[in-house]
């Protein structure tokens, strides 16, 4: 069950890494950067609440099965 767990974490990790370009630090006309980004510099976390969900509803599926023995 650990193999299986350990598998579908690696490939939802793996699948959901998006390479991004780092911002232009002068907004691309010469002027400094604005006071308007959002804390965490505007990192989308969508994939990695998917991960938490995922593995969450994986470890409660095995605990599940554990208490039926």
């Amino acid at each position: 069950m650990k193999k299986i767990i350990t598998t579908i974490a690696i490939a939802i990790i793996a699948l959901s890494m998006n390479a991004q370009t780092p911002p232009d630090p002068n907004n691309g006309n010469g002027a400094p950067a604005g006071g308007n980004t959002p804390v965490g510099g505007g990192a989308p976390i969508g994939s990695g609440i998917a991960l938490l969900l995922a593995l969450g509803g994986a470890y409660a599926v095995k605990k599940w099965k554990n208490t039926k023995d």
